[in-house]
């Protein structure tokens, strides 16, 4: 897949390597660019009971996280995100969307949007779990409770 415009999204905290893989992917296949969509604190908080960190400090890690995984040399845009498919949604530009197995199904409702929008489809590319060394998936959800770390080893 060459000439390619790539979009992720998601809250980015705590960071993890589960988000690593998702970002590794998308500035794989982000030839022509990637934009990074990140959760408003306010949207962020919407979805869960757990803290979630400041917008500014999930923005600072997630941009070092990139320049430490880009080996490509790609254009990188991380935007604030205020609802569900908001990138997506409004960016006629974007080719392709990084999710993870679990947001996969979301995709349909995305490109029904789009072409109601008059924008082209956008392909799916699924970036699988990265799984702890207990074989569970490594969450932020996980990592707040104290289960893992961020690089999935079990806590004690």
């Amino acid at each position: 897949m060459t000439g390619t415009r790539v979009a992720v999204a998601g809250t980015f905290g705590p960071l993890h390597d589960g988000h690593r893989n998702l970002l590794r992917t998308a500035l794989k296949y982000g030839d022509e660019g990637l934009i990074v969509g990140l959760t408003s604190d306010a949207f962020a908080q919407a979805s869960r009971t757990r803290e979630v960190p400041p917008f500014e400090r999930r923005r600072d890690e997630l941009a070092a996280a990139l320049a430490d995984l880009d080996e490509w040399g790609r254009t990188v845009e991380i935007r604030q995100l205020t609802d569900e498919h908001g990138i997506v949604s409004d960016e006629p530009g974007v080719d392709a969307l990084v999710v993870s197995p679990e947001t996969a199904p979301e995709l349909a409702a995305i490109n029904d949007g789009r072409r109601e929008q008059g924008f082209e489809p956008i392909e799916g590319i699924v970036a699988p779990y990265v799984l702890a060394e207990d074989g569970e998936r490594i969450s932020s959800t996980r990592i707040v409770r104290g289960e893992i770390d961020e690089h999935g080893r079990v806590r004690d």
